[in-house]
Parts: structure tokens; sequence; C-alpha cells
């Protein structure tokens, strides 16, 4: 048995435990030098050190076994440096979607008691140009700017007039099942031609209760929240899709902090409309 690192050794030169150490040599990941075949004891070399080192800084940063393992078998720097960069690009991705929920739930335990302002409004047919599609509602918030997107390109080409502020349509069953049907729409005046998804639309008649909406729409849900609680309690509440109008919105400008969108619920009236 040529001399090496015992484990006990080796665990207090890297600071993996003997613990790690050994599930480590179970899955592959570094595995012993040597064993001794008579007891079984484990020897590691100092050549593996560097190793060691690696593998506990890329786990550090929670990179998965499979993934080290890919690692350290890179072919090259560049191979290497890309898995690396990957991971690291996730995990960013991570911390922000973190970071979103932090301040949504800061947002929710930091929001006031008085109630919010919950307006009747009857809105007519109005003639459009619009995208509808069937998604899922993980995606739904990246397909309404993508859509929102190609409908201002669309209007603008076409010199249409806009006469309105764009919104959108929900089906209940994107919100009770996480799929279903979402269109997005701005008010014009003129004839729409189709091209790519857009379409000419007739934005539906309805008779809603709205209430204001301000900032990011990612905890749009607690405005939701109480101008249902409202419909439901007081017995107005129909079926029908939910409707959004964007005041102020990413075409306008990039901070969410900025945009300001009415949420529609459908209601029945039995007051004067006047």
């Amino acid at each position: 048995m040529k001399a090496g690192l015992t484990v006990g050794d080796f665990a207090r030169v890297t600071h993996l435990s003997v613990k790690t150490l050994r599930h480590y040599h179970q899955v592959g990941l570094l595995e012993p030098a040597e064993v001794n075949p008579d007891n079984g004891y484990r020897y590691y070399s100092h050549e593996q050190l560097p190793v060691a080192q690696v593998i506990r800084r890329l786990r550090n940063l929670e990179m998965p076994v499979p993934e080290v393992k890919a690692v350290l078998a890179a072919p090259d720097s560049p191979a290497r440096n890309a898995l690396i960069s990957a991971h690291l690009d996730h995990l960013e991705a991570e911390l922000a979607q973190t970071r979103e929920a932090v301040d949504s739930l800061r947002n929710l335990l930091q929001r006031p008691d008085t109630p919010m302002a919950i307006e009747h409004r009857t809105v007519p047919a109005t003639p459009a140009a619009g995208i509808g599609q069937t998604v899922d509602r993980e995606d739904l918030l990246s397909w309404w700017q993508g859509a929102l997107g190609e409908l201002h390109a669309t209007v603008r080409a076409q010199g249409l007039r806009q006469t309105g502020p764009s919104g959108g349509l929900y089906a209940s069953e994107l919100f009770q099942h996480d799929r279903g049907e979402a269109t997005v729409f701005i008010p014009v005046e003129g004839s729409v031609r189709p091209v790519g998804r857009v379409a000419a639309f007739v934005v539906p008649a309805a008779e809603l209760a709205i209430v204001a909406h301000h900032g990011s729409l990612d905890d749009a849900d607690l405005t939701y929240s109480e101008l249902g609680s409202y419909a439901t309690s007081h017995e107005i509440s129909v079926d029908g899709p939910l409707r959004e109008y964007y005041l102020r919105a990413p075409h306008d400008t990039p901070d969410p902090a900025e945009w300001e969108t009415e949420i529609g619920w459908p209601i029945f009236r039995a007051d004067d409309k006047g």
C-alpha cells in the first residue's frame, strides 16, 4: 500500500466530512486512490486535493452531483467554463425569482387595510386588433408581453388609430385549471389586416366591477382577491372572462413599478346605469 492520506486526514485537509467523502465515493464523484482489501480503509492521494477543492466549491453553489461530474470530465477549459457558467445563470435566475417572491410577500404584509375604490362600469362592444391563444398559466406573463409588443407594432405599421388603452381577456379556466384562453387587444379605428398572430377582434360588451392595480402584475392576485371578494359577497358576480386594461404598460415604460392596470370582474348590474 502506497503512502497516502487517511479518510480522516483528507477530511481535515479538504473540509469535506468523512460522511460526505463516503457519499462521494458511493456515487463515483471522488473515489479513494486506494482501498485496503483487508480492512476496507480508504486512502486519498495528495494529487486529489485540488479536485476535492473544486468539488467542494461547486457543491457549495448547489451544483448537482451529475453536473459536477460533467465539469470534472470536461475535455478542456472552455467546455468546463461553459458548464459552470450555465449553472451560474441558473442560480441567478432562481435568485431573481426569490427576490420577486420576497418583494411580493413584503407588499402583502405592508398592504393597507383601507378598502379599494371599486367602480361599476358599462363597457360597450369595441372594434380592436387582437391576439388570442390557449396558454399555460406559468407562461402567461411572457406570452402577454410578447403579444402586446406584436400588437403595438402591427397597429403602428398599419397606420391604425388607437381609440383606447390596450387590454386583455382571461378565461376562468386559466386560473381554475392553469390553462385557458387569453386574448390581448388594442381598440382601433380602421380595418385590421390579419398578419402574423394579429387579427380583427371585437371586444365584447360587459358590465364590470373595476379596481385600479398599481405596479407589477406579479402580485395582481392580491387585487383580484379583493375585487372577487367584493363581487361574490355582494352576489353580483357572473360567469365570463376577467378583464384588464393597461393604462400604463411595458409599451410605455420598462419599469413595472410604474405600470397602471384596471382590473375588471364581470357582474350583474341592477342599479341605474344612467
